[in-house]
């Protein structure tokens, strides 16, 4: 077998949903198994997992044994030659995993292998490659300081800038939420370390693999939906997490000191003053126009009868640019149909025509519902519909 995607899950059913869905049509041409993980969840996941998508492998954990440790118990069980360990959260496109193996069988040095992730509205998340966080690296980002100088390695060194977006290259650090390695390799160093509850596994990991003489490396030619704030919004409790997980990683390969502490909490008192001056909240902005987006016409007729916002239009995927061009000023919700758009074409046109004035949503093939997120501070949106076939 050459590809295993393992899926760890906590409570997140329909992102999960739609990650499974993206990630069947990833691999039909591909002698490659799903294996999910559920930590307990109390939501509907593991039934519809089992429901939904019984070729699944589905490890029904009784506790929240963490990252680490969800994923190495899904590793345990893996087949294939690479492993990919995938957040939940993620839409992965149909040729992602043809092109991303095709790269990795290509590099004798490989350690493990990353891909460009963009967040719920097309924006680049440059955690994508990363560089090693050293204290004052660390600082810098948690304190928001690397984003006053965004293009000096100074004060800006947690991600890798010389590497653009778009491009293949070698990165130190990788982010676990797309991350592709051989098994055997994942194996031999005894997969993510379970003394780390969450946060700086793949930090160790990348970092374990470079010191094993590997090369860790981005790969900017497939584009991945990662909705972040989904496991984990981003606040107060989530920046001490931060501070813990890197003080896990500075006693198992640098050194903590004094100066390590001292730097995380100006940083995360920094974070305070500007969440306060900026308004933790996210803000919703009200819709003026819903477009659907779907050579379906049917479906357009059971998303009508949804609530108090009905779509406005139907339009087929070459008409959405015009569109766009051509109401500049409006606040507008584009819903995809999937069942009658690829995932890939999805991926393109939200990384294409990002904008603040934009928020997107899929309905996943087979699926009652649409999905998205528009920001890291926020959960993301489920919105279920009325009267519509699974077979839409």
């Amino acid at each position: 077998m050459k590809l295993s995607v393992i899926i760890l899950n906590y409570n997140v059913s329909p992102f999960l949903e739609l990650c499974l869905r993206s990630v069947e049509q990833a691999i039909l041409n591909l002698d490659a198994e799903i294996i999910v993980i559920d930590n307990d969840s109390k939501d509907d996941s593991c039934l519809m997992v089992k429901t939904k998508f019984p070729k699944a492998v589905l490890i029904e954990n009784k506790e929240n044994t963490g990252f680490p440790k969800g994923n190495n118990i899904g590793v345990s069980q893996a087949k294939g030659e690479y492993v990919c360990i995938l957040n939940p959260d993620t839409v992965v496109a149909e040729d992602t995993f043809e092109k991303v193996l095709e790269f990795a069988d290509s590099k004798s040095d490989l350690g493990a292998l990353g891909v460009r992730l963009v967040d719920g509205k097309g924006k680049f998340l440059p955690e994508s490659k990363r560089g090693i966080p050293t204290p004052w690296v660390a600082f810098c980002k948690v304190s928001g300081l690397y984003k006053i100088f965004p293009k000096k390695k100074t004060w800006n060194g947690y991600y890798t800038h010389e590497v653009a977006e778009d491009e293949n290259g070698k990165t130190a650090i990788l982010v676990g939420a797309f991350m592709l390695m051989k098994r055997k390799i994942y194996l031999e160093l005894g997969g993510f370390d379970e003394g780390c509850f969450m946060y700086s596994d793949d930090i160790d990991l990348s970092y374990r693999l470079l010191l094993k003489g590997l090369a860790n490396y981005y790969y900017g030619e497939s584009t991945v939906i990662h909705f972040k704030g989904e496991s984990t919004v981003r606040d107060a409790k989530y920046l001490r997490r931060f501070e813990q997980a890197m003080s896990f990683f500075y006693k198992k390969h640098l050194k903590e000191s004094w100066w390590f502490s001292m730097l995380m909490t100006l940083g995360i008192y920094f974070f305070y003053v500007v969440k306060k001056f900026k308004g933790a909240n996210f803000r919703a902005i009200k819709v003026d126009r819903k477009l659907l987006i779907s050579k379906d016409e049917s479906l357009r007729s059971s998303l009508k009868e949804y609530g108090e916002e009905p779509i406005d239009q139907i339009l087929h995927l070459n008409e959405l640019p015009s569109y766009i061009s051509n109401h500049p000023k409006d606040f507008v919700e584009i819903i995809f149909d999937n069942h009658s758009i690829l995932f890939k074409n999805i991926i393109e046109t939200i990384v294409n025509c990002s904008s603040k004035s934009i928020r997107y949503r899929i309905i996943p093939a087979q699926s009652s519902f649409y999905i998205g997120s528009d920001s890291s501070e926020s959960r993301g949106e489920v919105v279920t519909i009325k009267n519509v076939s699974l077979n839409h």
